[in-house]
């Protein structure tokens, strides 16, 4: 990338040329003694000298590297999934000295990007972020400023980050083989918008269980909330689950069993439909997704497909701080490996 000696160039920019954090940097410009790479020292100093990144600048960004300070952004604090994801990551920073700023989007792309402006501003040494934008240009605007990011739970296609997810495409796939080994030839996908790489991953298992299930004339059944939107009444999943349920029953839909695609859509959708007389697991076998912790409180106790939240936010923490420290490299896609959680919302209907 051609520098813009045009503009007036900060410690990020230096890391950015160079292929590092900006802690790195200052390390290496103050002569810390921490050890760094001869081939890094050299790709360093060589980023100051084409940026002609000057000792006053330096100073003045020490302030950016020595900040124990890290951003997290994600849609809604409500939902049980980024409160344990938050616990993760709060339980490394801690223990390495950092300070987490939450962000609350509200699932607004404008208020992400605001947040993100912010953060920038105040010089913190990275961010976890669940993007709210679909496209993901807000973060590759931040990227390209040189900010060190995690991708939490998605995955932004162009942008040179590491990011943390759940394998949702295979966790599509094993609630659709759970419910057609438990005799379901009818499986109904019931799910937000799906504007989101988690939910698009979801779908895609969904749809490939089905084709490979050797059932004839099954087809997918998705039933799909409206635009994103947030409630301060209540939890907006699990409102979508309950405006799942009504057009289930209105549109007399013939699925025996329900994937939803996250666990307070479960609730949601479990609760509406006992309203409408309709019994789970005796009329209609439910599976969600996540495991959060009321999954095995709810009554019935919620059969779901497992994506530990809290170790994800812990993986995410520790390659943040090992990314702006300089640690360790790590693959840009890590995936959490989904499991079947066994409970009672899922009958069996082989033989019936």
């Amino acid at each position: 990338m051609k520098p813009d000696n045009n503009k007036k160039n900060t410690i990020h920019d230096v890391a950015r040329i160079a292929g590092t954090s900006a802690t790195t940097v200052s390390r290496v410009l103050s002569d810390s003694g921490y050890p760094v790479s001869e081939g890094l020292r050299k790709r360093v100093l060589k980023a100051v000298n084409d940026l002609n990144f000057s000792p006053n600048t330096l100073a003045q960004s020490l302030k950016s590297s020595n900040n124990k300070e890290v951003g997290i952004i994600v849609p809604n604090i409500s939902n049980p999934f980024y409160s344990m994801a938050i616990l993760g990551v709060e339980r490394v920073m801690q223990s390495d000295g950092y300070t987490l700023l939450l962000c609350n989007t509200f699932r607004q792309g404008e208020k992400e990007r605001e947040y993100l402006k912010m953060l920038y501003d105040k010089q913190v040494t990275g961010v976890i972020v669940s993007a709210a934008a679909e496209n993901g240009g807000n973060v590759a605007q931040f990227a390209e400023k040189g900010m060190n990011f995690v991708l939490l739970d998605q995955k932004i296609e162009g942008v040179n980050c590491n990011n943390i997810n759940f394998d949702f495409r295979q966790g599509g796939r094993l609630a659709t083989e759970y419910l057609i080994k438990k005799g379901h030839r009818k499986i109904a996908l019931i799910t937000t918008p799906i504007t989101r790489w988690s939910r698009s991953e979801i779908y895609k298992g969904y749809v490939n269980a089905l084709a490979e299930g050797n059932m004839q004339n099954t087809q997918p059944d998705v039933l799909e909330g409206d635009a994103e939107q947030d409630d301060n009444e209540s939890v907006y999943e699990h409102l979508v689950g309950r405006q799942m349920a009504k057009k289930f029953v209105e549109q007399k839909c013939p699925a025996t069993g329900a994937i939803c695609v996250n666990d307070m859509v479960a609730f949601g959708f479990i609760q509406e439909l006992n309203i409408q007389g309709i019994r789970v697991p005796e009329d209609v076998s439910v599976i969600g997704f996540d495991d959060i912790p009321f999954a095995s409180m709810f009554s019935p106790a919620l059969t779901t497909i497992r994506c530990s939240a809290i170790d994800i936010g812990m993986v995410a923490g520790r390659i943040l701080i090992d990314r702006i420290e300089g640690r360790a490299m790590y693959d840009s896609n890590l995936k959490i490996e989904p499991e079947v959680i066994e409970r009672c919302t899922v009958k069996d209907i082989n033989g019936i």
